[in-house]
């Protein structure tokens, strides 16, 4: 029931879906550069630059970073010679920073490990790759290599989820890899990247989570969710006609998948979720209960000079190599101590500030901003921000690291400096 049984539903599937993309697919650059590019490495090259930046990032973001990107990389090689820091810098704002990191790291590897030589399968490209998963290695290959080996991602998921009325938790690793297989048998082996591509831009454009476009879809007639609706709609009316029970159906549609007459379908919906009339096709797949983000506070210095110009200068130091925003630029700031009152955690971000600023800081004055609140994908984070203007000729040190007292690299920007520099959206909201 779940799965497509006859090959020729699957044939129709694939040309009515493969037809709809030739019409109606955006014009994206890194389509561009798959189609024209005849280099297999650097074809393959450009589709899995634009397959990390598009991982939890939405395209019309991506665009400028993409084009951006290639423009100062266009190749592997010139990639793998880049420094962290140019790549940190050109990410900035693309959020999910260690993504830049290992696709650099990935890019070295390929360079001086396989003489430049990009793996030319998914099975390859997976086991070999830093930061390459299943889903990517599975498009690189068949965008890149016409490997016929299908893919799944959020908005494949969703559409697999509503053409097949798969209403379990598609998180579970029993109900991932039935869409796998799934994914791998409709797979068109003559055009399985456009396939594949045609997949996530229905997804992204049609089949979206919420209202999605069903008078536009191009595989309607094969959407089961979509036979659900129109069977739940004829139920409804038919009940408020007065139509005695016994003459349709109790539970339409189940009647078609055996295994939930006896509530054993590992695909079907829980019998304890019942069918939500407003939400029509967007009943499926099944949201899974979001873990909600932890919520942290930091004190945060915007430590102003006076430069040799004239123009203000701020401070930002660097965050250590591994965690979140690892190797990112930003205002010397403090997790806030839930145990401490606002002096004491003054005079700790006071005292760290000063590690850099010297005696200037303690003739300073700590002016309270405001509050900035920014969402990581785990983090609720707010930024509780102080300013303070250093006057006179300040007593510090030359921007660099301070080796003998291991203080993390710190440097003096100008805001246009500062704008250019690897620092993260939540610092330019501070500033």
């Amino acid at each position: 029931y779940h799965l497509f049984s006859h090959p020729a539903e699957i044939e129709a599937f694939r040309k009515n879906l493969l037809a709809w993309y030739d019409k109606c697919k955006r014009d994206l650059p890194w389509r561009k550069l798959a189609a024209s590019e005849s280099d297999t490495n650097r074809r393959a090259y450009a589709v899995w630059v634009s397959e990390i930046m598009l991982q939890q990032t939405q395209v019309a973001t991506v665009i400028d970073f993409y084009n951006r990107w290639m423009q100062k990389w266009p190749t592997l090689q010139a990639l793998a010679k880049a420094s962290l820091e140019d790549v940190n810098e050109l990410w900035a704002g693309l959020g999910y920073y260690s993504r830049g990191k290992r696709l650099q790291e990935a890019a070295q590897k390929v360079v001086s490990e396989r003489a430049g030589q990009m793996p030319g399968t998914a099975e390859e490209l997976q086991k070999l790759l830093p930061g390459v998963g299943r889903y990517t290695a599975g498009a690189i290959a068949s965008i890149s290599y016409g490997q016929v080996t299908g893919v799944v991602d959020g908005n494949v998921i969703r559409v697999l989820c509503r053409v097949r009325c798969i209403g379990a938790d598609s998180s579970s690793p029993a109900v991932a890899n039935r869409l796998w297989d799934l994914a791998d048998a409709l797979v068109d082996p003559a055009r399985p990247g456009d396939f594949n591509q045609a997949m996530m831009e229905l997804g992204a454009t049609v089949c979206t989570p919420r209202a999605p476009l069903c008078m536009e879809c191009p595989v309607k007639h094969h959407c089961r969710a979509s036979c659900r609706v129109e069977k739940e709609l004829e139920f409804a009316s038919r009940r408020l006609l007065g139509q005695a029970a016994s003459s349709f159906p109790q539970a339409p549609d189940l009647e078609e998948c055996a295994a939930a007459v006896t509530g054993i379908c590992s695909l079907c919906p829980p019998a304890t979720e019942p069918w939500d009339s407003s939400l029509g096709v967007a009943n499926f797949p099944r949201r899974a209960a979001k873990k909600q983000p932890r919520a942290e506070r930091t004190a945060t210095c915007v430590l102003e000079r006076r430069g040799h110009r004239g123009e203000p200068e701020y401070l930002i130091v660097q965050r250590p190599s591994s965690g979140l925003l690892a190797g990112l630029w930003e205002f010397p700031s403090l997790p806030w101590g839930p145990e401490l009152k606002e002096k004491q955690q003054t005079e700790a971000l006071l005292g760290h500030v000063q590690a850099w600023a010297g005696e200037a800081v303690a003739r300073g004055c700590l002016r309270h901003v405001g509050e900035v609140g920014h969402i990581f994908s785990h983090i609720h984070q707010t930024y509780v921000v102080y300013s303070l203007l250093l006057g006179g000729d300040p007593e510090m040190a030359s921007d660099g690291r301070d080796e003998e007292l291991e203080r993390p690299a710190f440097r003096w920007v100008t805001q246009a400096e500062f704008q250019k520099s690897a620092v993260s959206t939540a610092m330019k909201k501070v500033l």
